[in-house]
């Protein structure tokens, strides 16, 4: 019987697909740092654009997949009538099978009866005891018919058991030919799933960047108003509305940790999927609850409240070495900083959660299990994970098991 299709990914094209994602960033969505309030104002704009587009794009993926869909379970019918079929023939084929043994050990039994009338001229005695001459010639044929009967019904149950062989192979033919089928409609659907799944971190995703952004820009609005330089309206740069202060180097998030999973590709632990990318790194060994300071004095550029994959996120702009950086904190339990403010390393700006939070806990967040944090950092300033540039957070070792006691415990 024909179990689930399973699907194995070519290897040499898994080779060079790690390769390849190794050796290049991974890139999302393409989006430009905004170093003007009017070129804030514009992403914001874009983004809105972009959402229409992508919700028209989204209903044709979904209608081809809705099709694919009908001719999987299409096929997926005809794979359990061949099952069925295949079930009655083998079946027959054993009956068949017992039945020409039966009349193999009857055709046997005459000839050991034949043989032994022979050696005892038991046969002639049987002809002999005939009265008549049509008696004897009757007894003769009566031996002459069981003969050829067992060789008839022997012959007609060969022939039988060789139509239910052929009808076998046939339907196991048919099998392949539909599990082929099966297979290569699902490489559509994934591909499909796979576009689909692009536009949903787009569709979806979408509304809260632009519910980010637009509070990001409700707040650069804020802070350039109150500037003491000249107002310069949509031309106003950024870096005058909000002072970001300098920080010569980075500390950790939290006071001591482990990392249970590094910052790349790696299978998720939650949906299997194969090289799912990982934009930051998860740091456990901390209860829910769990203080988490500022690696980088900056400014708050977004907050995520209750996502559905990342639970209460936080996106501060910092700038370290005179490099501009968003630092990243997801999964927080509490969040004690709002958008526009200006942090330094010792600010608390949430708690650790991910155990009560999640959905296997009866939270909100799908994308945990227990409680960690998940930091990472992406160079630019922007109010939301844009993936132009993600990079390994620095002064963390990016393997699992690498532990730190102390914030300042850098890793060089």
């Amino acid at each position: 019987m024909i179990k689930k299709v399973l699907f194995k990914t070519n290897t040499t094209l898994i080779i060079i697909a790690v390769i390849f994602t190794y050796v290049w960033a991974p890139l999302s969505v393409s989006a430009k740092e905004a170093e003007t309030l009017g070129e804030l104002k514009q992403q914001l704009a874009d983004l809105k654009k972009e959402r229409s587009n992508n919700e028209a794009q989204q209903k044709e993926t979904q209608a081809e997949i809705n099709a694919k869909k009908q001719a999987i379970a299409a096929a997926n019918q005809e794979i359990a009538e061949a099952e069925n079929q295949i079930a009655e023939a083998e079946k027959e084929i054993e009956e068949t099978n017992q039945k020409i043994a039966d009349v193999e050990e009857q055709t046997k039994n005459s000839l050991r009866f034949l043989q032994q009338m022979q050696s005892q001229n038991a046969y002639l005695a049987f002809i002999s005891e005939a009265n008549t001459m049509t008696d004897m010639i009757m007894r003769i044929k009566a031996i002459e018919q069981i003969n050829d009967f067992n060789q008839r019904k022997l012959t007609e149950l060969e022939e039988l058991i060789q139509k239910n062989e052929q009808l076998k192979v046939d339907l196991k033919k048919k099998q392949q030919n539909l599990s082929v089928k099966i297979e290569n409609y699902t490489k559509t659907i994934e591909s499909l799933y796979g576009n689909l799944a692009e536009y949903d971190e787009f569709a979806l995703d979408i509304n809260t960047q632009i519910k980010t952004l637009q509070s990001s820009v409700d707040s650069y609005v804020a802070l350039c108003s109150k500037s003491t330089k000249s107002y310069l309206g949509d031309a106003e740069l950024l870096s005058d509305c909000a002072d970001v202060p300098y920080n010569a180097g980075w500390l950790k998030p939290l006071n001591s940790g482990r990392v249970t999973s590094p910052w790349g590709y790696r299978v998720d632990p939650l949906t299997g999927a194969q090289y799912s990318f990982h934009n930051g790194i998860d740091i456990g060994g901390n209860p829910e609850g769990t203080k988490v300071q500022a690696a980088a004095a900056g400014v708050v550029a977004g907050i995520v409240w209750r996502y559905s994959c990342g639970g209460n996120m936080v996106y501060i702009n910092v700038t370290v070495g005179g490099q501009k950086y968003t630092t990243y904190y997801y999964h927080l339990l509490t969040v004690n900083v709002s958008v526009g403010q200006v942090v330094n390393q010792n600010t608390i700006i949430g708690t650790v959660g991910g155990s009560s939070t999640s959905k296997s806990h009866g939270g909100y967040d799908g994308c945990t299990t227990g409680a960690h944090l998940h930091f990472g950092v992406e160079k630019g300033y922007y109010s939301y994970v844009v993936k132009n540039n993600i990079i390994t957070p620095p002064g963390f070792h990016n393997a699992v098991g690498y532990k730190f006691s102390s914030r300042t415990d850098y890793y060089g």
